[in-house]
């Protein structure tokens, strides 16, 4: 039998908690000569200081001080908390690491006001002449040691000081748009005025600034857009205040798809309709962010008003206008999921929710790439919202950009996305804010030739931008078409196996592992195949049908890739909310990754070896599967589904500082002596937590107090012979502070399929328990 998802309802026990202290590495400062060490970092300092003070010309700048880099030891990390002091003013503006592990060196960009040089002099010359005060006076503990004896070098701040992207993407003698970091409270009252600033200076320095409507704004950082070159660039840093980093501008990558002849398809278009039946009354919609959507194509007319189409620029109009015509692609799986499968079938087809369109690509042969995508972005959404807030929304955006290099690393665009999904900008704050549930394409790999070389180059090429989110579901690409019938492609073989990975996917395989797993999950997106001689090709066999927006020229054409997962996703997330209208975004993002599954391919190709870190790579390339619509719906036989949404508060100040406060303890509510009677029978138990992290981007480092998620919620299980007091007091470092005595007790670790180390990173986790019945009776907390 079926078993519907249960909702558990005040379920969960709060708590005061505190983490348990990890481990970690030491910030141990190298040995110094400590009065030679000194003397040279002074001169250091009164050079770049008195350099930079003669470089300025008369120019009106708005710098009132002076940007200098530390740079640390190699294999040693700098004091990044005693680099900065706030009541002074003197800012850290960024942080960067070169080379990896012993060599690994450290630089910081730091902003110190003028009339401020002596903040750190003084601090040399007290490293040179004193001790701390706990010292004995045979200790030669040197004072302020962890923060000057971790500097290796003090110098001037010039432009690969504030260039945090790929060197060769640095403007030369040509100007490039650029983006523009400034390091400004927002929610202070000179937030604007130092942006009038900049813009007065860059103005006199005959720099030019994109749109000024176009500022991308965070709590400690704003973005906007520049032209300029490299001298430019270097005349900024002399003379304008606040600048934190610079950052060479996206560009989106657009989708080279095959067209479907348009035999009888105006036949199968109005059988198909005759089937259908469309909620023209449904407050649930897919909101596709892309080139626009022809309305007028008759499979799209019935889910699309013309008052849900919008466009970012009204002059762009909201037309799908796109040689391509990926917009109308992407609209029609998004209603439909399967088009092929929906045009075959015979039986009634129910559509339960309606489309919007907001255009954020200009016709081409415009190109905006001196936008902010982030702000152009939100923008898209906000015009869906305003003309109907009240509805359950999927936002849908397969447009990328294709240059992988940021390693998971934040960027504008993926981070405005965090902010958006988590709505956590200062005007929409508190449990009233609306949270949205926003799905990314993983992004292609479109060159043919790395085809060729399957699984490795989806190794080697990184998920695109915006991709790295952590809050949005980014979707990747299987298949299951395998098979070739046309007889023009006799002689072709399919590059992957069925249920493998399709070789345009891409993957965050060489990613750090503190950032996100992605994709999350992966769907249909059919592939290519090798002729005869071993040439890659695209075949429509291989692909996945959808809609072509020039109705005069066809009705269908082949699709696919990450665009044509991503836009099934969509249709998938569209009929949760249509069972379950109330759910919260985060929970109908953790329903899909709770019901996806790895094929038999999928493990044949990405396992290696035994153990938990065995299935590293196939979480990095496949995500957590394939989602089942069914299982997330309804469950298959003989499984329950118990779902609890809920609010706790991470953190609290207390004093002057902010310490963890809470945890959530859920007693399972399932038959004991059932799980009990099945003994040594094998059972599985799945946990899946969702939520959405408050984004702080901004290369300023990520230790200490400089992180990018504003939170990290995790899980965990009681052992089979643990019980609630020996839980609590293991996970629970508060429960040890009060006195009740060491944990004594051990994390059922041998149980997970995955375990903490893999599962643990970005704001989505997902596990499975494996075990006999009888200790999944007891392991209930």
């Amino acid at each position: 039998m079926d078993f519907p998802i249960l909702f558990l309802s005040n379920a969960a026990r709060g708590t005061a908690y505190t983490s348990p202290r990890s481990g970690g590495s030491t910030k141990t400062p190298p040995l110094r000569d400590r009065r030679a060490h000194a003397d040279r970092l002074t001169a250091g300092f009164d050079a770049a200081w008195k350099d930079a003070e003669n470089r300025r010309v008369a120019v009106q700048p708005s710098c009132r001080g002076v940007y200098l880099e530390f740079e640390g030891a190699p294999g040693h990390a700098l004091s990044l908390q005693s680099l900065e002091n706030r009541r002074a003013n003197i800012r850290l503006m960024n942080v960067r690491t070169h080379g990896e592990g012993n060599e690994a060196i450290e630089r910081a960009t730091v902003y110190v006001p003028l009339g401020k040089a002596t903040h750190f002099l003084t601090k040399f010359q007290d490293y040179k002449d004193k001790n701390t005060r706990n010292s004995s006076p045979d200790s030669e503990k040197p004072k302020n040691q962890l923060l000057v004896a971790s500097i290796e070098e003090v110098r001037g701040a010039f432009l690969e000081a504030f260039w945090t992207d790929l060197p060769d993407k640095m403007p030369n003698e040509e100007q490039r748009w650029v983006e523009v970091w400034l390091a400004v409270d927002a929610a202070s009252d000179r937030a604007e005025k130092s942006l009038a600033e900049f813009r007065k200076t860059a103005a006199a320095l005959d720099i030019p600034i994109g749109n000024e409507t176009q500022v991308l704004k965070f709590p400690e950082r704003w973005v906007f857009m520049i032209y300029a070159n490299r001298a430019q660039l270097l005349s900024l840093i002399d003379h304008a205040d606040k600048i934190s980093e610079f950052r060479a501008a996206r560009e989106t990558c657009s989708y080279v798809v095959n067209e479907l002849e348009n035999t009888k398809q105006t036949e199968l278009v109005t059988e198909l309709l005759r089937r259908a039946n469309f909620n023209l009354d449904s407050n649930i919609s897919i909101c596709i962010l892309d080139s626009g959507i022809n309305s007028g194509h008759p499979m799209i007319t019935p889910a699309l008003a013309a008052e849900d189409m919008h466009a970012v620029d009204p002059d762009w109009g909201t037309a799908d206008d796109s040689p391509s015509g990926h917009g109308t692609s992407m609209a029609g799986i998004a209603i439909y999921g399967d088009v092929q499968a929906a045009i075959e079938g015979d039986s009634a087809l129910i559509v339960p929710h309606r489309l919007e369109s907001a255009k954020i690509l200009p016709p081409l042969p415009s190109e905006n790439p001196q936008m902010l995508w982030g702000r152009i972005t939100a923008q898209g959404i906000y015009l869906a919202e305003i003309k109907a807030h009240q509805r359950n929304r999927v936002v849908c955006m397969a447009v990328t950009s294709k240059d992988a290099r940021d390693r998971g690393k934040p960027t504008s665009w993926s981070a405005a996305l965090d902010q958006l999904a988590s709505e956590s900008d200062e005007e929409n704050a508190g449990d009233d804010r609306t949270r949205r549930l926003i799905l990314i394409s993983a992004g292609n790999i479109n060159e043919p030739q790395e085809w060729t070389s399957y699984r490795f180059s989806n190794a080697t090429n990184e998920i695109h931008d915006p991709g790295q989110s952590w809050n949005v579901l980014t979707i990747g690409a299987y298949t299951d078409r395998t098979l070739i019938r046309h007889r023009a492609y006799q002689g072709y073989t399919p590059i992957a196996p069925p249920g493998g990975l399709s070789p345009s996917s891409t993957t965050s395989v060489t990613w750090e592992r503190k950032w996100p797993v992605k994709p999350d999950i992966v769907l249909e997106g059919g592939i290519c195949a090798l002729s005869p001689v071993g040439k890659p090709e695209d075949i429509d066999d291989l692909r996945i049908m959808s809609l072509w927006h020039r109705i005069d020229q066809a009705h269908f054409r082949t699709f696919g890739d990450t665009s044509g997962a991503t836009a099934h996703g969509a249709n998938l997330a569209a009929r949760i909310y249509a069972e379950y209208p109330d759910l919260w975004p985060e929970t109908v993002r953790g329903l899909l990754v709770h019901s996806a599954r790895w094929t038999q391919a999928m493990r044949d190709q990405f396992i290696s070896g035994t153990g938990k870190g065995a299935y590293d790579k196939l979480l990095r390339t496949c995500g957590y599967g394939v989602p089942d619509l069914h299982v997330a719906l309804r469950c298959l036989q003989n499984r329950l589904t118990l779902v609890s949404e809920a609010k706790l508060q991470p953190f609290v100040k207390r004093n002057t500082k902010y310490v963890t406060n809470e945890l959530h303890l859920y007693e399972l509510p399932w038959p004991m002596e059932e799980l009990q009677q099945l003994g040594a029978v094998e059972v599985e138990l799945r946990i899946t937590l969702s939520y959405f992290i408050e984004p702080g981007p901004g290369e300023i480092g990520w230790r200490d107090r400089y992180r990018y998620a504003s939170h990290g919620l995790r899980f965990d299980l009681n052992n089979p012979n643990e019980n609630q007091d020996e839980f609590h007091r293991r996970i629970n470092a508060q429960a040890r502070n009060d006195g009740e005595g060491a944990p004594g007790t051990s994390s059922p670790s041998d149980h997970w399929v995955l375990g903490s180390q893999q599962r643990d990173a970005g704001s989505i986790h997902s596990d499975i328990w494996k075990g006999t019945g009888a200790d999944l009776a007891k392991s209930n907390l």
